[in-house]
């Protein structure tokens, strides 16, 4: 007999504030530095989308980062990347770039379209403190290399990070073990998504809506849930259809230090992360 699924409930609901980031490219902020510690290792959530040029078309010219990873999942549109050492690559559709700033870089993202919808997603996930310091690495990997399962009653999980189900994502981070869903859920659908215990996790709302675990209230698009920590992870349900992303990390439990594109444990250390910026040393 299998063993009844107990799943997590909501603990808060956010809904994403609209505001801008690079050249003015317009987007909606989902986790915000406010959270940052209940939502520990992740620290960041913005979904950009636009059919309007204008919104996306400046892009994000040259910029820094240090002690953490940014994970770049594109819906819609194209995005090249470049940075200081040289390294380039594009991601389209259906795709994710997975970087590691590590110790510095300093790159740029900018959109390879002149018209047409650009939609996707960018989070931030945090390094620990004893891996700040190692070197930048990228990790390009195209939407035919990200497992899609096929379910029944048309319900579809892509796994980018951790695993489904048995099935391995494209990426696997021993640091904090994220788990990175996108799940589609046709109308009238429900499923059950396995989360470790101990990991902090959330969930986004993109697209259609969701009835609440347990409460049954009806989520709208645009919303983050922030999930209990007790149970054995989350049971989807949706009335009319939904797409929403499934997070989950580790939490490394550490100090977090935050000026804007850096992200370390003490001031002291941010001081240094500017300095090694202004002196040419970051990259």
């Amino acid at each position: 007999m299998t063993a009844a699924f107990h799943t997590r409930r909501i603990e808060r609901l956010v809904r994403g504030v609209d505001t801008a980031d690079g050249a003015g490219v317009k987007l909606k902020r989902v986790l915000t530095q406010d959270l940052q510690r209940r939502l520990d290792p992740f620290l960041m959530l913005d979904e950009f989308r636009s059919d309007n040029p204008g919104d996306y078309i400046a892009g994000f010219p040259p910029h820094p980062h240090r002690g953490f990873e940014t994970v770049t999942y594109m819906l819609a549109g194209r995005m090249r990347h470049r940075d200081s050492a040289g390294n380039e690559g594009l991601l389209g559709p259906g795709g994710v770039q997975w970087m590691t700033a590590g110790r510095g870089v300093i790159h740029s993202e900018m959109p390879e379209q002149e018209e047409g919808l650009m939609h996707g997603f960018q989070l931030w996930i945090n390094l620990p403190a004893a891996r700040k310091m190692i070197p930048a690495a990228y990790q390009d990997i195209p939407a035919a290399n990200i497992p899609v399962l096929q379910l029944a009653d048309g319900i579809t999980v892509k796994v980018i990070a951790g695993e489904y189900a048995g099935q391995p994502g494209s990426i696997q981070q021993p640091d904090t073990e994220p788990l990175y869903l996108d799940v589609h859920l046709p109308a009238g659908q429900s499923l059950d998504v396995a989360i470790p215990a101990g990991h902090n996790a959330f969930l986004y709302l993109y697209q259609g809506s969701l009835l609440a675990p347990v409460t049954q209230q009806v989520l709208a698009a645009g919303h983050m849930a922030i999930l209990s920590a007790a149970g054995d992870g989350v049971t989807l349900r949706s009335e009319e259809g939904a797409r929403v992303l499934v997070l989950a990390g580790k939490p490394l439990q550490e100090s977090i230090a935050q000026y804007g594109p850096f992200v370390m444990n003490t001031r002291a250390e941010l001081e240094q992360a500017f300095d090694d910026y202004q002196q040419g040393r970051l990259a």
